[in-house]
């Protein structure tokens, strides 16, 4: 039986994707609304907001055109100027058989960036499957691509459990998309859950990069176990995590060729044998400039891109 008009037999399932969406910020900012269960942004702006701006959209084409130079293709919008965290695209999905999913989103003034424009844009290809917006009002909340790190191939989603992320309903989302669950509790370096799983892990297609440090010890060997069993593994320390280090995206260009993208600040981080580990599974490290975006947003590169497939 097909899947929206395309043959099973055509669906090869793959980690990354060569189409990238992303939102250039109209305003950019610290988000009052997300600072209390986000422990990576500036406690304080140091600098007048407009300056903040002007900032990371120089540093928003920056990476753009890196992408694009780098034979990945970009669909981007501008973001509403309502929005100061529009530059984070994490309120959606999609899958290989042409499918999407919206997400529910704790900060009331990040409900609003799933604007109609782009919700609009999005189904010209893709069949909205399920909508989870709905939650919001019950304040239950599943923050999509951030929430939950997909294992595309093996489907598995990996997540840690926060303000953003409810138990119960990333039990649900798991049942009614036949993935399986993995999930762990973590501590922050101020003692309280990490925010997104996207931040203390990444997963390509035969390597992961993971923190195990961050992750409470009774889910740690369950985790390692899983990861391991179709993966390399890059262990990535707590301290490295601060500087976006797990917040990284595997994609890829017209021909295959496999990146792995993230920011300067995190590839400065990274040691050279973790590099050099790296680089046996991927063309290239890309990784440019994100220093206002990971200061004021606490976000960093994998943040700012959402998968189209």
């Amino acid at each position: 039986m097909p899947i929206n008009g395309i043959p099973l037999e055509t669906i090869v399932s793959k980690q990354s994707t060569n189409h990238i969406f992303m939102v250039e910020p109209s305003v950019f900012y610290k988000n009052s609304q997300t600072i209390e269960s986000n422990h990576y942004q500036a406690d304080e702006e140091s600098e007048d907001t407009k300056i903040i701006t002007l900032k990371a959209i120089s540093e928003f084409n920056r990476f753009k055109l890196m992408l694009e130079k780098n034979g990945i293709t970009i669909t981007s919008f501008v973001g509403s100027k309502e929005c100061p965290d529009h530059i984070f695209p994490n309120w959606f999905t999609t899958f290989e058989d042409k499918s999407m999913q919206i997400f529910s989103m704790l900060a009331p003034n990040r409900r609003t960036e799933k604007s109609p424009e782009m919700i609009s844009h999005l189904k010209e290809t893709y069949e909205l499957s399920k909508d989870y917006s709905s939650y919001e009002k019950e304040n239950i909340f599943l923050e999509g691509t951030s929430s939950m790190v997909f294992d595309r191939v093996n489907k598995v989603v990996y997540s840690g459990l926060s303000p953003r992320t409810d138990k119960n309903l990333l039990v649900q989302w798991c049942s009614e998309n036949s993935y399986e669950l993995v999930m762990v509790e973590t501590e922050s370096h101020k003692g309280s859950p990490i925010y997104h799983t996207d931040v203390f892990m990444f997963i390509g297609t035969e390597v992961i990069g993971i923190c195990y440090e961050v992750i409470k010890p009774e889910y740690r060997d369950l985790i390692k176990e899983k990861v391991s069993k179709h993966h390399s593994i890059v262990e990535i320390s707590k301290e490295q995590i601060l500087n976006f280090c797990g917040n990284a995206l595997e994609a890829r260009d017209g021909n295959g060729n496999l990146f792995l993208i993230m920011s300067s600040t995190a590839y400065s981080a990274l040691q050279s044998d973790q590099k050099n580990e790296l680089n046996k599974f991927y063309s290239k490290i890309l990784h440019t400039d994100l220093e206002t975006v990971e200061r004021y947003g606490g976000g960093s590169a994998r943040c700012m891109l959402s998968e189209l497939f």
